[in-house]
C-alpha cells in the first residue's frame, strides 16, 4: 500500500483528498502546514506527496524545493491560483503535476496515480543499447570506460528517446511524456534541456540526439 503525505492547511480538503484516496486503497498522512510536512518526511517512507501552495510556516514551493533537495518522489501541486505564472513556480520548484481548487477528488486519484506508476517505472527502468546502459533509477548513463550523472528531467528526456531509436518526437510529444499534460511553459524549454544533454554526452560518442528540422528530436547509435 502506498502512503501518500497530504500536506494542506485546510482540514476540510485534507479529509476530503484522505476519503477518496483511502477509498482507493492508498494509506493517507496528514500535515497542516509545510514544516510539519517536513518533520514526517524525515521519519515516516512516502511515496508522494500533495501540496498545497499557500500554507504557514513553510509554503508549498519552499516545501517542494526542499523535498527535491534530498529525495526524489512525486510531488502534485494543489492551489487556489490558476495563473500561468504560479503553475510555472510550481514547476521550476520540482512539482510534476498541478491542480487548481476546485478539483474533482476522482481527477486527484487519477493523477496520484498516474504519477506513481511514472515513477516505479522510473526507479526499476534501465534501457540497454549495446554498450551503453540508461539507468533511470540512478539517472545515470554507463559505458565500460565511464559514467555521466544526469539530472532527473535530462534523464527521463534521454530515456524517452532511446525508448525508440531513431523515431522522431516531436518537442509537443516530449513535453507531455515527461513534464505532463498541464505543463504551460514554452515548449523551448525541451531544446534547452537537449543542449544540456547533448553537452553532458559528449563524452559517450554512441549516443547522437540528431535534430529533425521542423519536427523535432530523435536518437541515433553510431
Amino acid at each position: 500500500m502506498n502512503t501518500i503525505l497530504v500536506a494542506d492547511d485546510d482540514s476540510h480538503i485534507r479529509r476530503l483528498i484522505r476519503l477518496y484516496l483511502e477509498k482507493n486503497q492508498f494509506s493517507v498522512v496528514e500535515a497542516a502546514d509545510g514544516q510539519e510536512a517536513l518533520d514526517i518526511l524525515a521519519h515516516t517512507k512516502i511515496d508522494l506527496v500533495i501540496v498545497d501552495v499557500m500554507m504557514p510556516n513553510v509554503d508549498g514551493i519552499e516545501l517542494t524545493e526542499d523535498i527535491r533537495s534530498y529525495i526524489d518522489i512525486p510531488i502534485l501541486m494543489v492551489t487556489a491560483r490558476g495563473e500561468s505564472k504560479d503553475k510555472v513556480r510550481g514547476f521550476n520548484a520540482g512539482s510534476d503535476d498541478y491542480l487548481v481548487k476546485p478539483f474533482d477528488p476522482i481527477e486527484l486519484v487519477l493523477r496520484v496515480k498516474s504519477l506513481l506508476k511514472r515513477y516505479h517505472l522510473t526507479s526499476s527502468s534501465v534501457i540497454q543499447l549495446g554498450a551503453v546502459m540508461i539507468d533511470l533509477g540512478n539517472l545515470n548513463v554507463v559505458t565500460a570506460q565511464r559514467t555521466v550523472e544526469l539530472k532527473k528531467k535530462e534523464c527521463e528526456l534521454l530515456f524517452a528517446l532511446a525508448g525508440s531509436p531513431g523515431q522522431i518526437f516531436t518537442r509537443s510529444q516530449l513535453i507531455e511524456n515527461i513534464w505532463g499534460v498541464d505543463y504551460e511553459g514554452d515548449e523551448r524549454t525541451v531544446d534547452v534541456h537537449i543542449k544540456r544533454l547533448r553537452e553532458r554526452l559528449e563524452s559517450i560518442p554512441e549516443l547522437i540526439i540528431s535534430t529533425v528540422r521542423g519536427l523535432g528530436y530523435r536518437l541515433e547509435l553510431a
